[in-house]
């Protein structure tokens, strides 16, 4: 397939590259500093990089037309505050607008904070939710609930497990819909590896189209 994708030098997404080229797929990474975009040399083949913007998504647009499948993997990292709230969603807007423009199907990367551990109760409203992830946690739910007011767009968010941790690709996990995976009386750990590995398998299988899902051991 062909595939474009938005934050390519994050943790999550250097492991979802490195998963999607392995698999033989085509990506267009799209980044602010195309230099710090870095795979194997066995791979390079396959990568195009192109300087972008997500803040303009006409011009997103153009650049990922033509591609199978959007891959976000965007974080608001670098700001601070409500500063990550708020850029997180604006990116997210501008990321699905340029989506819809090239008529492209999102798959976005979401966070553990909005799955529900009870009835009406997410993980980011708990008490126990650590403060210093809290902006980013609800700038997530809050993209998820824009995706999830869409009518159009072929979408799908994968939300981790609470514990996104490095570590090695087994190909072993379970999967879930809105609810925080348990490891016993613990939140379930999931690692950045096989977390690309379940979005490269949604990528290719589509079984969660407009839905959320979640992943972990």
């Amino acid at each position: 397939m062909k595939l474009a994708l938005i934050g390519a030098t994050g943790f999550v997404g250097k492991a979802v590259l490195e998963e999607a080229l392995n698999r033989g797929h085509d990506v267009t990474a799209v980044a602010r500093d195309p230099e710090r975009v870095s795979v194997p040399a066995a791979l390079r083949t396959r990568l195009t990089v192109v300087k972008g913007d997500i803040n303009d998504p006409t011009n997103t647009a153009g650049q990922i037309r033509g591609c199978d499948v959007l891959i976000s993997a965007y974080n608001a990292g670098g700001y601070q505050g409500a500063a990550v709230y708020e850029q997180y969603v604006s990116g997210t807007r501008h990321i699905i607008d340029a989506a819809r423009q090239a008529g492209v199907r999102l798959l976005a990367v979401g966070g553990a904070g909005s799955l529900f551990v009870a009835p009406g109760v997410q993980l980011v409203d708990t008490p126990e939710f650590p403060a210093e992830w809290k902006d980013g946690a609800l700038g997530a739910r809050e993209a998820l609930n824009i995706l999830q007011k869409e009518s159009g767009l072929d979408w799908t968010m994968i939300s981790p497990s609470a514990l996104l941790e490095p570590g090695p690709r087994t190909g072993q996990f379970r999967l879930g819909g809105d609810e925080l995976l348990m490891d016993g009386d613990q939140p379930a750990r999931i690692s950045v590896a096989d977390l690309a590995v379940a979005l490269l398998d949604e990528v290719e299988q589509g079984q969660y189209r407009n839905a959320r899902f979640t992943v972990g051991y």
